[in-house]
């Protein structure tokens, strides 16, 4: 008997519940597949991005990595990227991340961790260059509560930044770039207030206020 049986007998449930509800799901993924989001967000598994939005196989084309980092040399993202603009015609990238994230807070407190902190070098510029806003605030877990936030607008930016995106609102594809950010805590997801939906907006977002 295979090692994860328990895995596998819970598919077998799983599949045979989901036919029960509706006889033809299966039939109608195996033939298409039209998401209408595309998720990037945290590798952390307390964070399905189908079972916190409520949306079911099929509705969310998913990209996950440690933090919800978005790297513009990291081809494996900006691969998913390119498909769910180009060839899904998604129109609404939502970046997510959340609270008490563990890669946010190896970042911030610089403990060696091996390999990964090449990863989490991007995390620590941020840190560094928000200095003055996380030094003010009152304890450790309210600076990477807060850090947590940034990071997510930062990669909101970032998304934004790419040739895809660029290039689909230049020939006027509509896109609109979402910040999010959940609580573990309470289950509940918030907007981070920092939504882009075209050239201007970047330019508006890039630009220091006065």
């Amino acid at each position: 008997m295979p090692s994860l049986h328990h895995l596998l007998e819970q598919n077998e449930r799983w599949a045979s519940e989901m036919v029960a509800r509706d006889p033809e799901c299966f039939f109608r993924l195996s033939h298409q597949q039209a998401p209408q989001y595309l998720w990037i967000g945290c590798a952390d598994s307390r964070v399905p991005a189908n079972q916190i939005t409520g949306l079911a196989p099929g509705e969310v084309f998913v990209h996950r990595n440690v933090a919800n980092l978005v790297i513009h040399t990291d081809l494996n993202m900006l691969s998913v990227l390119q498909y769910a603009v180009d060839a899904l015609g998604i129109r609404d990238i939502i970046v997510c991340g959340h609270y008490g994230c563990g890669g946010v807070r190896a970042a911030l407190e610089g403990k060696p961790l091996g390999l990964i902190d090449n990863w989490l070098r991007h995390i620590q510029d941020l840190a560094r260059q928000s200095r003055a806003e996380l030094s003010a605030l009152p304890s450790p877990d309210a600076r990477i509560a807060r850090l947590c936030e940034l990071n997510v607008i930062e990669q909101v930016l970032h998304v934004a930044e790419t040739t895809v995106v660029t290039s689909a609102w230049a020939r006027h594809q509509p896109i609109t770039v979402h910040g999010w950010i959940y609580d573990v805590g309470d289950g509940r997801i918030r907007d981070l207030g920092v939504e882009l939906s075209s050239l201007d907006d970047l330019e508006r977002h890039r630009r220091p206020p006065v």
